[in-house]
């Protein structure tokens, strides 16, 4: 099956800027685990967790040093070098987001750091069903992004147009809050937990 090219793939060399910023940041011993403190919280301890889109592996690392069975995937060969350089522990798969073959299901699925306003162009509803066929019983969604186009490349994705998606794929809205620390939504970040409808 060919896929549409995701808006990352077209951003190209504009967002090489992503995984500096993370070592940056990782190598001044800031705090990069926000998103994996609130993933833990959403599930029982030694939970499986798919890390779709996963980066420089900063949530899958902090997730699997939690006691979780963390599968990352990241296809940008780039971040996948780099994620296997900083987290040598943390294997990392090279799919897509439709892509990701069945596996055995998750409890969780991880999908942070902007990827769903990187996805290609009309995939949303696809990635949301084919990432809701992966849901253990039971399982949510933990998404985050900017609602508005603020990243090279990247698309605006408006709050009312995701839920419409979501529940289009079968997955209800459980909680809406506006950063990982569970403030009250805005304009501006949106983070999500969806279950199966």
């Amino acid at each position: 099956m060919t896929l549409p090219p995701t808006r990352w793939e077209l951003a190209g060399e504009d967002n090489r800027f992503y995984g500096l910023h993370f070592d940056a940041l990782v190598r001044e011993g800031a705090d990069v685990a926000g998103e994996a403190r609130l993933a833990d919280a959403l599930v029982a301890r030694h939970a499986r967790i798919l890390d779709v889109g996963s980066g420089m592996g900063r949530i899958a690392a902090a997730l699997t040093a939690r006691g979780h069975d963390v599968v990352a995937t990241e296809p940008d060969a780039a971040l996948r070098a780099q994620s296997q350089a900083a987290y040598a522990d943390v294997p990392v798969l090279p799919h897509e987001a439709l892509a990701i073959p069945a596996l055995e299901p998750f409890d969780l699925i991880v999908v942070v750091g902007n990827v769903f306003i990187y996805l290609g162009e009309g995939t949303e509803r696809a990635v949301l069903a084919h990432l809701r066929s992966l849901l253990a019983p039971g399982g949510r969604i933990l998404a985050g992004f900017h609602l508005t186009a603020v990243k090279s490349g990247s698309r605006t994705y408006p709050a009312d147009e995701f839920v419409a998606d979501a529940s289009a794929a079968g997955l209800s809205v459980d909680w809406r809050f506006g950063s990982y620390e569970l403030h009250a939504p805005n304009d501006d970040y949106a983070v999500w937990v969806l279950s199966a409808g």
